[in-house]
Parts: C-alpha cells; sequence; structure tokens
C-alpha cells in the first residue's frame, strides 16, 4: 500500500481523530509551538465524554478550554514546565507538575516512568517517502512516538520540514488531520537598560568560535544582540529563535569551528516568527533533534568553548539557584539549565553563565540573598555554577571557597542591598 494511499485512509477530522483517546491515557504533546491547535481544540470541546485523561507538556501556549479547574477530573494539564498559560492552575493545585531535567525525560518515557499513551503533534506535508517532520518539538515526542499506543498528527503546510532525528513514519500515524492556520509566532522579549548592561558583561566573555546555547529570555537575547560582530559562532541549543536566526544572518554563526557536527546548527524545539520557520525548511545547516541528544551534558560538551546562558530568580550567596519558583509557588521548570550549566563545565574552554537583575520589584527586593527564599525550588546546584551576572558585574564563583562565593556575589549586588548582604553574611559566619 503507498504512503498516500496510507495517508488518504488515516485523514478524518479533528472531532473523529480525538476519539483515539481512551478513559485513563496519557497524551504527550510537544514542547511549545510544536502543540496542535486544532487537536486540542477539539480535545477540549469533548473533554466531558473522558475520564481521567491527561495531557503533559513542557510551556503550553495557549490556555485551551480543558485547561480547566472545573473539568479535572476530564482531562487535566500535567506540565514539564509552566508558562502563562499554565501557571496560575499551577499554583492553585489543579495543574499537576512533574519535576525533571529536560534531557531525562525522553528516558523516563522509555522506562515507564512518565506514561505515553497518545501522542498529540504538529507536523509538516508529508514528503515522497511517506514522512513528516515534528521539526517545531523533537524534544520528549520522538520517545512518545515510539511508545505511543495511538500518534496523531496535525500535518499544517506552514510547518517546516527539518533534518535530523525528527521523522515518524505514516506507517506509524494512527488518524491524522489537515489545518491550515499559521504557526503561532513568540516575538523577542523587551530589553531595557539592565539587560544591556547584564548581555555587555556576558558578551565581552565570549570568544570568537565558541559554541553556543541561548536560553529564552530578556537578557539571554540582549546577549545575542551583542554578538553579531563576533566570528565562526557555532550552535548546539536546546531552542532556537530568532535571536539566533539574527546572528546566522549576520554572518557571526558559521558552524565551523564546532568539533561536534560541525557545519550544523543543532536545537530541539522551535520558538520564533514565520520567518524563523522559513528558515528552518529543509535547511541541510539545521538538525533539530530529540532533547536526550541536544541536552545530553556528555554530547553538548564535545563541543570546545560551549556557552550556555540561562537565566534564573533569585541566587543564594553560596551559589544556589532558583530559578522555576517563587518560594513555593511555581513559575517555570528546570527546563535545560542544569542540562547546560553541566555541558559546558564539561567542555574544553566551556563558560556557564546565570544572568539575572540585581534586583525586582523597583530596586525594592534584592535578588542575590542569604538564603533561597522558604520552599524555593532549587534548579541548579551551588555545585555546578560558573559565572553569576548582573548589570553590576560578573561573578565567577567555580573553585572559590563559601567565603570568596559570598564576596563575589556581594560584590555583583545592588549597591543598596551590599551593606545588608554583608551583614547578613558574617551571622552566618561566611564573612
Amino acid at each position: 500500500m503507498t504512503a498516500q494511499t496510507l495517508y488518504a485512509q488515516k485523514r478524518v477530522s479533528a472531532a473523529d481523530a480525538v476519539r483515539q483517546v481512551r478513559n485513563g491515557d496519557m497524551i504527550i504533546v510537544p514542547t511549545g509551538v510544536g502543540e496542535p491547535p486544532a487537536l486540542l481544540t477539539a480535545l477540549s470541546e469533548q473533554r466531558r465524554d473522558f475520564r481521567d485523561v491527561k495531557v503533559a507538556q513542557i510551556l503550553a501556549m495557549r490556555k485551551y478550554a480543558y485547561i480547566d479547574p472545573e473539568t479535572v477530573e476530564h482531562v487535566r494539564h500535567v506540565a514539564f514546565f509552566f508558562g502563562g498559560a499554565t501557571r496560575v492552575g499551577g499554583q492553585a493545585g489543579w495543574i499537576d507538575f512533574i519535576p525533571n531535567y529536560f534531557s531525562e525525560i525522553p528516558s523516563q518515557i522509555e522506562r515507564g516512568q512518565i506514561p505515553a499513551d497518545v501522542v498529540f503533534s504538529m507536523a509538516s506535508p508529508m514528503d515522497a517517502h511517506g514522512y513528516f517532520a515534528l521539526s517545531l518539538g523533537p524534544d520528549y515526542t520522538m520517545a512518545a512516538v515510539a511508545k505511543a499506543r495511538a500518534v496523531v498528527l496535525e500535518v499544517n503546510p506552514n510547518v517546516p520540514y527539518a533534518h535530523g532525528n525528527c521523522h515518524v513514519h505514516i506507517s506509524q500515524v494512527a488518524a491524522l488531520v489537515e489545518s491550515t492556520e499559521p504557526v503561532m509566532e513568540v516575538g523577542l522579549p523587551k530589553i531595557g537598560p539592565v539587560q544591556e548592561a547584564i548581555g555587555k558583561h556576558v558578551a565581552d566573555l565570549i570568544d570568537d568560535g565558541s559554541t553556543l546555547q541561548i536560553g529564552y529570555g530578556g537578557i539571554p537575547d540582549a546577549v545575542v544582540m551583542q554578538l553579531t560582530g563576533k566570528h565562526d559562532l557555532g550552535i548546539h541549543t536546546e531552542m532556537i529563535g530568532d535571536g539566533i536566526l539574527t546572528l546566522v544572518e549576520s554572518g557571526a554563526v558559521t558552524n565551523r569551528r564546532k568539533n561536534y557536527l560541525p557545519g550544523k546548527s543543532v536545537a530541539t524545539f522551535a520558538l520564533g516568527s514565520n520567518k524563523l520557520y522559513r528558515f528552518m525548511d529543509r535547511n541541510p545547516a539545521l538538525e533539530m533533534h530529540p532533547v536526550n541528544f541536544t541536552n545530553d551534558p556528555a554530547l553538548a560538551g564535545l563541543n570546545d568553548n560551549l556557552v550556555a546562558i540561562n537565566a534564573t530568580l533569585q541566587i543564594d550567596l553560596l551559589g544556589q539557584c532558583g530559578s522555576e519558583s517563587l518560594g513555593h509557588a511555581p513559575y517555570s521548570g528546570t527546563g535545560g539549565q542544569s542540562d547546560f550549566v553541566r555541558a559546558a563545565n564539561r567542555s574544553r574552554g566551556g563558560k556557564a553563565f546565570i544572568v539575572l537583575p540585581s534586583t525586582a520589584k523597583d530596586d525594592t527586593i534584592s535578588r542575590i540573598v542569604i538564603s533561597l527564599s522558604p520552599g524555593t525550588h532549587v534548579s541548579t546546584s551551588k555545585n555546578d555554577i560558573n559565572y553569576v551576572v548582573t548589570e553590576y558585574g560578573v561573578a565567577q564563583l567555580r573553585g572559590k571557597s563559601a567565603r570568596q562565593r559570598a564576596q563575589e556575589l556581594i560584590a555583583i549586588a545592588h549597591p543598596n542591598f551590599r551593606a545588608q548582604l554583608t551583614e547578613e553574611a558574617k551571622r552566618a559566619k561566611l564573612l
């Protein structure tokens, strides 16, 4: 039977495709814009027909009707990482949370620690050989495809057909729906003077020929905007966005000096504009791979001079980073921060940067603290932290004593809080 015949047989309406789901199932959905809107809308409309169905995802982008405290006994969202659509429900307790390192979600699926009964995913149109590309988020989704009872695709001509390990054959697909809506666009975060100052401190420490991992946020993007004059940069990251596209267009990224997958930019999910999605389409210089490949510290660390740039919410004087909660209240998730900090530490010449403004709430709260707020989720440990950067400078902590760390971090705190931090450090016998 030809691929085209199978395609025709498996093409159904979104309402019918959702009937692949059974009570008690866990549905795996890709990160971010890889989520399939027609399928999740149909699931929302039929949610009261189901019982104990879960939808697991990193960074849900839209607040579908199933994300509803009144119907959680029917369909409940399970977050690997919170975003704007799910944060309120996570803080209120009616959205579940599975702590994880991004790199390890595929192995947890493979081992059955995280169930994967059904996959819902956006996909590119099928090629002549019967393959679709899950280019917007192969992440943990490819592991789920291998385990799932039913793979359901939302095929959209606006989804790029990317290279890499992100392809699913029509024979693996239980049902598919077609849509033509534009892929959701996510703009660059707002960058202000504080972000620019932090970005300059980091950019000054990035050498030509470095390979970059860049997290999402205003500060990482502020760094990117100051790297357009660099030469022969490489990309080995989890997220590809418009900031990285800017570096490619400026000529700063060539991937020539990468010693692991030279000539290739590598990522596991995309979050950006239609221009970015067009750039990804059949581009031989870009590969999209599962996250256990992109974020494995041992593999990413094979790149010499790997630079990892990630943000945090709060850091204590030992270097413990609380990047994903406000006290007990969940805010985001660990994501790939720890993965890439460890990768950069393994890399010959690697540098891991944790970036944060020195204060919050109009300079009334110091983000550098004697100890993390009670209940804070520690995202990256004191043993892993290397560089910490605020608008006031750079603290290099790796190899430093507790006393030296406290001194370094107080020096880059907001001036209004340095005396207080010094007194607190003395009382804690750090100074």
